[in-house]
């Protein structure tokens, strides 16, 4: 009988992520998969990004509208369980798949281990700043099998209790992607998007929910940055975590500009190929930490959101005023680096499956147990 996995996804970055564990299981007569699509992919502000996944011909799709009045984080969670323990209780999975720190992952992690279904958390072990580390971490302690994206994620899960047994290390699955032979050229991104830019940089910058108060200033300054270094831009809008309209109410002020290009949502394949051809990344998006280092493009990390991630020579860190924003983006535009390996390269789908085709993998136990140091 085949095994019937839920992948659950709420963000186009996530479904990014989770795309070739997906696609490998897909083609895979051993199992049966189902997507459930919730958060942000439903929002016509971001780009109704639900679309794209149905048109990449997946046959099982459920969606889920989790959105909430202000899209208050603590009640979209509470909405959220309530839509995926409805759908896991009608399509009885055998495995639900959750990726990263967002609060349908939380969702889906407290729904499966409540419904006493086994649970996989796709790289937990991650260290960041504000509430997604919280989040992350909840998420671990309510999973019973980790795929993480390398041996120091593992060494804090292991820290946290979690049974070595139960964590794989098959590196960041959206490396498969960004590795792939299979990506549209930069003409093709280019005349998709309009884009007419020969040099650019790009700008993703997301709300901090602990920081709202001052929001309203960190994205003026970041906008005024933006408009006084004279560079070109692609701007993607933020995800809708709370604080959202104060950066897109900013964002107003670009509409205008010829220097400027705004998208609420990019196909992740084509962003892949606009980072990599992209002068630098500002904002303070993972994809700044994770996948610029990847094609050595350097990342201007505003503020607080990766704090603990930014470590490496590549990455600029700098407060959110605006002359130091400004300072640190003309330093990028004007640096190159060699690219870096840090988290696989490009087979976490491979393992991935490898994994799940054990039978002892379908054999871990739902009572979960605390390995003490």
């Amino acid at each position: 009988m085949k095994k019937k996995i839920l992948f659950l996804t709420g963000t186009r970055a996530d479904f990014g992520k989770l795309k070739s564990l997906i696609n490998i299981t897909t083609n895979d007569d051993q199992f049966e998969v189902i997507i459930l699509v919730t958060g942000m992919h439903l929002s016509q502000i971001h780009g109704c990004t639900i679309e794209e996944i149905e048109k990449s011909g997946y046959k099982n799709i459920e969606r889920f509208d989790n959105s909430t009045f202000e899209n208050t984080m603590d009640l979209t969670l509470a909405k959220t369980i309530c839509g995926v323990s409805e759908i896991i209780n009608n399509k009885k999975p055998d495995l639900i798949v959750i990726h990263g720190d967002r609060v349908e992952a939380l969702a889906g992690a407290i729904s499966g281990a409540l419904n006493n279904m086994l649970v996989a958390h796709i790289e937990g072990g991650e260290v960041s700043g504000t509430i997604d580390e919280l989040i992350r971490h909840s998420v671990s302690k309510m999973s019973h099998a980790h795929f993480v994206s390398n041996f120091e994620a593992k060494k804090r899960l292991v820290q946290m209790g979690e049974i070595d047994d139960t964590i794989f290390e098959i590196g960041s699955p959206d490396v498969d992607a960004m590795l792939s032979q299979k990506l549209p050229t930069i003409d093709d991104v280019k005349l998709r998007y309009d884009i007419d830019f020969v040099d650019y940089g790009i700008v993703l910058f997301h709300p901090v929910t602990t920081e709202d108060e001052l929001l309203n200033v960190y994205a003026k300054n970041l906008v005024d940055a933006l408009i006084e270094s004279q560079r070109n831009y692609v701007v993607i809008y933020p995800n809708n975590d709370l604080g959202s309209s104060k950066i897109l109410n900013e964002y107003k002020r670009l509409l205008s500009n010829p220097r400027f290009k705004l998208y609420p949502s990019l196909r992740f394949e084509y962003f892949l190929v606009l980072l990599k051809y992209a002068k630098c990344i500002v904002g303070n998006s993972s994809a700044g930490i994770r996948e610029a280092p990847y094609y050595g493009i350097s990342s201007v990390n505003i503020g607080t959101r990766q704090q603990n991630r930014a470590l490496f020579d590549q990455i600029l860190n700098c407060t959110y005023e605006t002359v130091e924003i400004t300072k640190m983006i003309n330093v990028a535009f004007n640096t190159k680096f060699e690219p870096l390996s840090l988290y696989g390269d490009g087979s976490s789908d491979a393992k991935f499956i490898e994994v799940i085709k054990n039978q002892s993998f379908w054999h871990i136990n739902k009572q979960k147990q605390f390995k003490d140091l």
